[in-house]
Protein backbone atom coordinates (compact mmCIF):
# COMPACT_ATOMS: atom_id res chain seq x y z
CA UNK A 1 0.00 0.00 0.00
CA UNK A 2 2.81 2.57 0.71
CA UNK A 3 4.22 2.84 -3.27
CA UNK A 4 0.13 3.29 -4.44
CA UNK A 5 0.38 6.07 -1.50
CA UNK A 6 3.35 7.86 -2.91
CA UNK A 7 2.33 7.41 -6.03
CA UNK A 8 -0.68 9.51 -5.18
CA UNK A 9 1.50 12.20 -3.03
CA UNK A 10 3.68 12.57 -6.34
CA UNK A 11 0.81 13.08 -8.77
CA UNK A 12 -0.57 15.62 -6.27
CA UNK A 13 2.46 17.10 -5.52
CA UNK A 14 3.13 17.34 -9.39
CA UNK A 15 -0.74 18.83 -10.42
CA UNK A 16 -0.53 21.59 -7.76
CA UNK A 17 2.95 22.98 -9.29
CA UNK A 18 0.69 22.68 -12.51
CA UNK A 19 -2.04 24.83 -10.87
CA UNK A 20 0.29 26.90 -9.14
CA UNK A 21 2.46 28.00 -12.53
CA UNK A 22 -0.78 27.61 -14.36
CA UNK A 23 -2.46 30.65 -12.43
CA UNK A 24 0.72 32.91 -12.30
CA UNK A 25 0.92 32.80 -15.95
CA UNK A 26 -2.53 34.13 -16.24
CA UNK A 27 -2.81 36.01 -13.21
CA UNK A 28 -5.41 34.47 -11.49
CA UNK A 29 -4.51 34.27 -7.57
CA UNK A 30 -6.91 31.53 -6.43
CA UNK A 31 -5.64 29.28 -8.71
CA UNK A 32 -2.21 29.86 -7.76
CA UNK A 33 -2.73 29.42 -4.29
CA UNK A 34 -4.90 26.40 -4.64
CA UNK A 35 -1.87 24.94 -6.21
CA UNK A 36 0.68 25.77 -3.45
CA UNK A 37 -1.86 24.14 -0.92
CA UNK A 38 -2.18 20.92 -3.08
CA UNK A 39 1.56 21.00 -3.99
CA UNK A 40 2.18 21.48 0.11
CA UNK A 41 -0.64 18.97 0.94
CA UNK A 42 1.50 16.23 -1.18
CA UNK A 43 4.53 16.98 0.96
CA UNK A 44 3.08 17.04 4.22
CA UNK A 45 1.88 13.33 3.16
CA UNK A 46 5.21 12.13 1.48
CA UNK A 47 6.56 13.27 5.07
CA UNK A 48 4.36 10.73 6.45
CA UNK A 49 4.97 7.83 4.22
CA UNK A 50 8.59 8.85 5.15
CA UNK A 51 7.94 8.54 8.65
CA UNK A 52 6.36 5.30 8.29
CA UNK A 53 8.75 3.40 5.99
CA UNK A 54 11.39 4.65 8.78
CA UNK A 55 9.00 3.37 11.63
CA UNK A 56 9.05 -0.10 10.18
CA UNK A 57 12.92 -0.53 8.78
CA UNK A 58 13.21 0.45 12.63
CA UNK A 59 10.71 -2.49 14.15
CA UNK A 60 12.68 -4.48 11.51
CA UNK A 61 15.85 -3.97 12.54
CA UNK A 62 15.15 -4.11 16.80
CA UNK A 63 14.03 -8.05 16.07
Amino acid sequence: MGLIDKLKNRTQRGKGRAKENAGRESGDPYLEAEGRKDRIAGGAKQVGEKAKDAAREARRTAE
